[in-house]
């Protein structure tokens, strides 16, 4: 039912390949348009919207620095700085791994 068809990347001008698995995936998907950009071309865009995310300032619940999340902080949930949050994140780690010893 599909064939491979050879299309046009919309920003190099490079011909890629819309395979026939990859139009079967767009139509499971419910996907009705064809690719505009080939893989190089999407992965570029995904890069840069990516470093483009909105920060918002707030202060670290445990160590009261200031600094910048990517989501927007609302009131009644800690907010922790990366390194406080690292800190935790690893606590949190050691913790578990010290009750599954104890377990066996």
């Amino acid at each position: 039912m599909y064939q491979d068809e050879t299309l046009i990347c919309e920003d190099c001008g490079c011909e890629f390949v819309f395979t026939a698995g990859e139009q079967e995936f767009y139509a499971e998907k419910g996907l009705t348009n064809k690719p505009k950009r080939c893989a190089n071309c999407r992965k570029l865009k995904k890069q840069m919207h990516r470093g483009k995310k909105k920060m918002h300032d707030a202060v670290c619940a445990k160590c009261g620095k200031q600094t910048q999340v990517p989501f927007n902080p609302t009131q009644g949930r800690d907010v922790l700085c990366k390194e406080c949050f690292d800190a935790e994140k690893a606590a949190n780690a050691a913790s578990s791994e010290n009750t599954e010893v104890a377990a066996s």
